[in-house]
């Protein structure tokens, strides 16, 4: 009788992250290969569950990648690709390309990629979204100007977070702004700033259906956190919060329409503040970052990174099955310090489950039965937090190598 050939994974990550996915591959019973960058070498990798690691110089140059993954594809038959990073999903889906094989391919990837059309695929779909523009022709532009009064956010239109992003006041400043950057000029997208409250949905995925969405709202938007030196902040929102069937029904929209098949994913909207509509602000075929997953699992028990790799498992075996879920209440604050190893001994209430572990960043996850409390212990966290450790450093224009 023939051996029976384990799943094989290839998983590529231009960041340290993933650790969980990798160990429940290998739960699975699946052959996991690495293919990340040579600096990243060293990380701490879970290296028993990884059957080998593979590094080039950098994952951006895909006709590389694309010939060093073909170079391993003639020892190994990958099943399933997964990008473990966001930098990494157009990336993944082009090698699913090359190589046929199935999951996201370029045209569904642009949708969970590039902020560009992912607007306007939304606004094909009747979901509202803030007036954009693309930065291309300059004719156009002047209208857009002269009709959407600012202030405007220039957004590039690949990058991830808050990075590249830039808040513009006044028509002068956005020719400025859009003169510095030449050629790069239409890898960019002009968009209306609405202020608003901002919620963060992230979902499990699975044959083309939502099978698990945690809701949760910022306490500040992530762009004002990211440019003011705010702290990162977020809560669970309220079950029977009137935001939360129609948060529920625009992800659904979102998720399904858009083409994702299976996975997770990080999918934000805005409920403007003049006028109290929600709007699509973007998505992301991955885990959000910032400790989201942590935070997720707090509130529900679900490990997003676990559940990732079963669903992908599952595509071939057909056998995920969400697992039962708490409905409890979870906070996360997060913040870089002045300390190179912050102090928290004094943050001692019996709700707190989680703290950062990580050089000049302070944090901590908060987990109760109550809304209230939740919020409340959050919000008492980040006014201690300025006094006690808060630092704050400017929004790179390009990923940190």
């Amino acid at each position: 009788m023939a051996e029976i050939r384990p799943i094989t994974f290839l998983c590529i990550a231009s960041y340290f992250k993933g650790a969980e996915f990798i160990r429940q591959c290998k739960r699975l019973g699946c052959r996991v290969i690495l293919l990340t960058k040579e600096k990243l070498l060293d990380a701490e990798w879970p290296r028993d569950a990884i059957d080998e690691v593979h590094a080039m110089p950098d994952l951006f140059n895909r006709e590389q990648v694309i010939c060093g993954v073909s170079y391993l594809a003639r020892t190994y038959i990958f099943d399933i690709i997964v990008a473990l990073d966001d930098f990494d999903v157009e990336t993944a889906a082009t090698l699913r390309e090359h190589l046929r094989l199935p999951g996201m391919g370029d045209t569904t990837a642009r949708y969970f990629r590039d902020k560009l059309a992912m607007r306007m695929r939304a606004r094909e779909l009747g979901i509202r979204v803030p007036e954009f523009i693309h930065v291309l022709n300059h004719d156009k532009l002047k209208e857009f100007l002269h009709r959407v009064p600012a202030p405007w956010v220039l957004k590039p239109r690949s990058q991830a977070s808050a990075i590249g992003i830039k808040k513009i006041e006044t028509a002068e400043q956005l020719w400025q702004t859009v003169e510095t950057l030449g050629d790069q000029q239409s890898f960019n997208l002009l968009e209306k700033f609405v202020p608003g409250d901002i919620y963060h949905v992230d979902s499990i995925v699975s044959e083309g259906k939502v099978r698990f969405a945690a809701m949760h709202k910022y306490k500040e938007p992530p762009m004002s956190v990211a440019h003011e030196g705010g702290i990162f902040a977020s809560c669970t929102l309220e079950r029977d919060a009137s935001e939360e069937p129609i948060l529920r029904s625009l992800n659904d929209k979102v998720i399904t329409r858009f083409g994702l098949v299976q996975g997770v994913t990080h999918t934000e909207f805005i409920k403007g503040g003049d006028d109290g509509e929600f709007y699509f602000l973007e998505t992301a075929a991955r885990v959000g970052g910032a400790h989201i997953a942590e935070l997720v699992e707090t509130a529900s028990g679900i490990n997003l990174w676990a559940e990732w790799a079963k669903v992908a498992f599952a595509a071939k075996t057909k056998l995920y099955r969400l697992p039962e879920f708490r409905e409890d209440y979870a906070g996360i604050v997060i913040s870089l310090a002045r300390q190179e190893i912050p102090d928290t001994t004094s943050y001692d209430d019996p709700e707190i489950v989680w703290r950062l572990d990580k050089r000049h960043h302070v944090g901590l996850i908060v987990r109760s039965d109550s809304s209230q409390r939740v919020n409340a212990l959050i919000g008492s966290y980040t006014e201690r937090f300025i006094k006690d450790f808060h630092a704050s450093m400017p929004v790179p224009d390009r990923p940190i190598d």
